[in-house]
């Protein structure tokens, strides 16, 4: 009888394999995939800032709110790894992985990280213009505001602060991939994604990807941010989220469970 959960090796020599389909997909594949992780994370995204509007101002506790915000946000990753597709963050560690252990290439991380990171930006940006604004969900000036002001704080970290942020958030997202591999039943692979992905978001950390619909959502609303302020944001953020996925999930496990004795 087969186990419901794979053990530790078994997930990280599983994690590497991916890293070498990845790196052999064609880039068409890559493509389309890309653009649907991206609009998967978004729908997210969408979910956390309906479902929290007006709870502040209501008098609810701000660590509720954020934990609210938190709770409902993974169902973006569960969509992107129970039905498959690219996201950009989960294939930082992929691809290193994969290459720590000889089945993937530079080149093949090179094309998988820039084509997700692209195809990631126009499927976050596909849900933030046409099912957010241009469908009027977030115009009503009780949504706007909200998505607004937390547009404008993102767009304004600090450079340090957004890196270091988003070391942490890919940390726990890769994480949550790493979960959801070890578990070889759908209900397991839920609670493997919610748990870190609610952690995170919770704590205020910084992704990539989220913040490539959350910032134009803000913008497109009319907020006060400029193309340099979107990028003031996603420059540290994604040199973060590298850092936080290829050294603390996949050098830290490669180099327990995969490296040659």
């Amino acid at each position: 009888m087969s186990s419901s959960f794979k053990t530790p090796p078994e997930t990280a020599a599983a994690i590497a394999a991916t890293g070498e389909i990845k790196d052999k997909s064609p880039i068409v594949n890559t493509m389309v995939l890309a653009f649907l992780a991206g609009a998967y994370i978004a729908f997210g995204g969408l979910l956390a800032e309906v479902t929290t509007t007006g709870m502040a101002a209501a008098g609810v506790p701000a660590g509720l709110v954020k934990f609210a915000f938190g709770a409902v946000f993974p169902v973006g990753l569960m969509l992107v790894v129970i039905a498959g597709s690219e996201l950009f963050t989960g294939n930082v560690m992929y691809l290193i992985m994969g290459i720590l252990d000889g089945k993937a290439t530079l080149a093949g991380l090179i094309k998988n990280w820039t084509t997700s990171w692209v195809f990631n930006f126009i499927g976050a940006l596909f849900v933030a213009y046409v099912l957010a604004y241009l469908t009027g969900i977030m115009t009503d000036p009780a949504f706007a505001e909200g998505a607004i002001t937390l547009a404008s704080k993102k767009a304004a970290l600090a450079w340090d602060v957004s890196f270091f942020r988003a070391v942490g958030c890919n940390w726990l997202v890769c994480l949550a991939v790493y979960l959801a591999f070890a578990s070889n039943d759908i209900i397991g692979k839920i609670f493997g994604i919610w748990f870190p992905i609610m952690t995170f978001v919770t704590l205020g950390f910084e992704h990539s990807v989220a913040n490539m619909f959350f910032i134009p959502l803000g913008m497109f609303l009319g907020g006060d941010i400029t193309i340099m302020g979107l990028f003031n944001n996603l420059i540290p953020v994604t040199i973060g989220n590298i850092v936080g996925a290829g050294i603390f999930v996949a050098c830290a496990y490669w180099f327990v469970y995969l490296r040659k004795k």
